[in-house]
C-alpha cells in the first residue's frame, strides 16, 4: 500500500515524528510532501522559520520516509496521488472532514493529534516552539487554538476554565492534550498564556501570569482601566516578559498599510474619522453586568482606528448611549482634537454599517464592512480619475496575525510591538474608562433578548 502525507514540518519534533510512524504502519510505502513557503503563504501559514531544504532534511532524518515530493501549490494532491498510484492518503485529525474530496481518488485517512507528548518535551527539542496555554473556553478562545494552528512555531495543548466541564468540553472538541483545574498548574506547564476570560478577569489573570514569569496575550480590552493597564505592562516590564492586547486588527496587513496611506497626506490632513462596529447577539457574558455592554465589548476595534490616525489625548470625549439590561446596546463616543473630531460606534443586538471613514482636506479614505477585517480599502478624490483601490491578503479571522506576532517577539526578546504599543493599549483602555464612566443615557432601549 502507498500512502502519502503533507505538511510543513516547520521546527520538526515529536509531534511530527508520531504523525509519521503514523501514517508509515499504514502501508509499506510512504511519500511525504513537504510545503514550500510560497505555498505556506497562500493558504495562510504564517511565521515558517526554517528552509525547504532545511525542513526537507528533517524529514528524512527521520528514516521513515521512502520519499519526498515538494508541495507547490493549491490542487496538487489530485494530482499527486493520481500520478504516484496512492492508495491512502493520511494526515493530522486537525483536518477532520478538509480533505474528504480526496475520497474519490483514495482512502483518506484522518489521523489522531498525538497525544501524550509533553510540552517540556517539545520544548528541549526546540527552544523555538512557544508552549502556549488557553484561559477561557468560550467562542473566541475556541477560533484562537484553531488559527494559532496556522502559526508555526506555536503550540497550544492545554486549557484552563473557571468552569471545569466548559474546559473538558473545549478540550475534547479541539483535540488538546490537558485540562488544568487550577490557574496556577497551566502556568507550569507553558511559556505564555492567551487570556481569553471576561473582562473584568483580565487584570488579575494576566497580574499573576506576569508574576509568573510567563508571556501574556491578552484579549481586548486589556483592562477596563487606565491604572489596571499601566500597572500591567509597567510589571511586564519588570518581569522582562511580553504583555500583548489582542486587538487583531492592529496586526492586520491591511490596516497596517490603511493608516499609513491615510497619514501619508495622500488625503491632506485628516479632520474626521467616523468607525463603527455593531453585532447582533442573542445574549452571554457580553450583555451581563457590571463588565458587559457594547463599549467594553467592541470599542477597542474603533477607538484603535481613531487612536492610530488622530493619536492618543483628545482633548474632549463625550458619550451617548440607549441602555437595556443594565448595559450599554449601543453608543457613540464623540472625540475632539484640536484640529479634527472622531466617532466610535459600537452596538449589540443592533446593526449598522459597519465602516470607516476617514475625512481629509484633499480626499478621505473608505474602508467598507467589515472595516477591522482590512482586506480592502480605496482613497477617493474629487477628482474621481485619481482614485486608487488597495487590496491585501487576509487569512481566517485575522487572529493567526496577532499570535504570529506575539510569538515573533518573543523569539526576538523584544517587549514592545510598533504594531500594537504599550501606550497606545494603555491610552485605549483610558478611553474605554472615561466613556463608560462618563455616559449621558439618553435612552432606555427595551431588550429582545
Amino acid at each position: 500500500m502507498r500512502v502519502i502525507t503533507y505538511g510543513t514540518f516547520d521546527l520538526f519534533h515529536e509531534g511530527h515524528r508520531r504523525l509519521l510512524e503514523r501514517a508509515r504502519a499504514l502501508g509499506d510505502h510512504l511519500i511525504v510532501g513537504v510545503t514550500t513557503q510560497q505555498y505556506d503563504d497562500s493558504r495562510g501559514k504564517l511565521n515558517v522559520r526554517q528552509s525547504l531544504m532545511e525542513r526537507i532534511r528533517n524529514v528524512e532524518a527521520t528514516g521513515l520516509v521512502d520519499e519526498v515530493i515538494v508541495e507547490e501549490y493549491e490542487g496538487q494532491k489530485i494530482n499527486d496521488i493520481q500520478r504516484l498510484g496512492i492508495d491512502i492518503f493520511a494526515i493530522g485529525s486537525d483536518w477532520t472532514g478538509k480533505f474528504d474530496y480526496l475520497r474519490d481518488y483514495c482512502t483518506v485517512v484522518y489521523l489522531e493529534r498525538t497525544k501524550g507528548v509533553s510540552s517540556t518535551q517539545l520544548r528541549n527539542e526546540s527552544q523555538a516552539t512557544l508552549n502556549l496555554g488557553v484561559v477561557g473556553a468560550g467562542r473566541i478562545a475556541r477560533r484562537l487554538v484553531q488559527e494559532a494552528r496556522f502559526v508555526s512555531g506555536v503550540d497550544v495543548d492545554a486549557v484552563y476554565s473557571r468552569t471545569p466541564e466548559n474546559a473538558r468540553r473545549f478540550a475534547a472538541e479541539l483535540e488538546l492534550q490537558t485540562v488544568h483545574e487550577r490557574y496556577e498548574d497551566l502556568l507550569a506547564t507553558c511559556d505564555a498564556v492567551y487570556i481569553a476570560s471576561p473582562h473584568g478577569h483580565h487584570y488579575e489573570q494576566a497580574c499573576t501570569a506576569i508574576e509568573a514569569g510567563r508571556h501574556v496575550l491578552c484579549e481586548k480590552p486589556i483592562a477596563l482601566t487606565r491604572a489596571e493597564a499601566e500597572d500591567l505592562f509597567g510589571r511586564a516590564r519588570s518581569a522582562g516578559v511580553v504583555l500583548l492586547e489582542a486587538l487583531k486588527t492592529a496586526f492586520l496587513p491591511g490596516f497596517q498599510r490603511m493608516v499609513g496611506v491615510a497619514r501619508s497626506g495622500s488625503i491632506g490632513d485628516i479632520r474626521a474619522v467616523e468607525a463603527t462596529f455593531t453585532k447582533l447577539v442573542g445574549g452571554g457574558r457580553e450583555l451581563d453586568p457590571p463588565d458587559g455592554g457594547s463599549i467594553a465589548e467592541l470599542a477597542s476595534y474603533p477607538l484603535l482606528a481613531v487612536l492610530k490616525l488622530l493619536g492618543p489625548d483628545p482633548v474632549r470625549l463625550a458619550t451617548r448611549s440607549v441602555r437595556a439590561g443594565g448595559v450599554d446596546v449601543f453608543s457613540r463616543i464623540d472625540l475632539d482634537y484640536p484640529h479634527a473630531i472622531a466617532s466610535a460606534t459600537t452596538g449589540l443586538g443592533v446593526k449598522a454599517e459597519g465602516d470607516l471613514v476617514v475625512a481629509g482636506t484633499r480626499g478621505y479614505v473608505y474602508v467598507p464592512a467589515p472595516w477591522w477585517l482590512t482586506e480592502y480599502f480605496e482613497t477617493r478624490f474629487e477628482d474621481t480619475g485619481r482614485n486608487r483601490k488597495f487590496y491585501y491578503k487576509l487569512d481566517g479571522d485575522g487572529l493567526r496575525y496577532e499570535v504570529a506576532e506575539f510569538a515573533s517577539l518573543i523569539r526576538d526578546g523584544n517587549t514592545e510591538s510598533y504594531r500594537l504599543r504599550a501606550e497606545e493599549s494603555i491610552a485605549i483602555a483610558g478611553l474605554i474608562e472615561r466613556a463608560r464612566a462618563n455616559a449621558q443615557w439618553f435612552a432606555e432601549g427595551p431588550s429582545d433578548q
